[in-house]
């Protein structure tokens, strides 16, 4: 099976585990950006700690899942976005104001909305997280 996106398959078993109240999934193959992506669902209390799996058949992430997702998805295309334009893809693709994240792609690393419209950064919407 080839993959074209491991972010978004990796969200998307992580949606379809949530639907089913699983309490633990396995990611493979994954990468550095599906780890910090990991990382700031962990931050803002989406998910549990993951483990990182060395097996001879190759690595994989072991992940605690908490029932906290709603709903998580990439953003296909990956937009563009400009520190101003931020409100109306949080209309876009968050239920209401204050809930749920935008994970974007800056040229100072991978974070959410919240945080690049603290450091003023604009960047690439990577996903959807509520």
């Amino acid at each position: 099976m080839v993959l074209n996106d491991n972010l978004a398959s990796a969200l998307s078993k992580i949606k379809n585990a949530e639907i089913r109240s699983k309490k633990e999934i396995i990611i493979f193959p994954y990468n550095n950006v599906i780890k910090k992506v990991l990382d700031i669902m962990n931050a803002h209390n989406y998910l549990g700690k993951y483990e990182e799996v060395e097996e001879s058949k190759g690595n994989y992430l072991r992940l605690n899942l908490l029932g906290n997702i709603n709903n998580c998805n990439v953003i296909k295309p990956r937009f563009s976005v400009k520190v101003a334009d931020f409100e109306k893809y949080e209309k876009r693709f968050l239920p209401a104001k204050n809930i749920g994240i935008l994970i974007i792609s800056t040229n100072q690393g991978i974070m959410t909305h919240e945080e690049a419209k603290k450091k003023n950064l604009g960047g690439k919407l990577l996903a959807y997280v509520y």
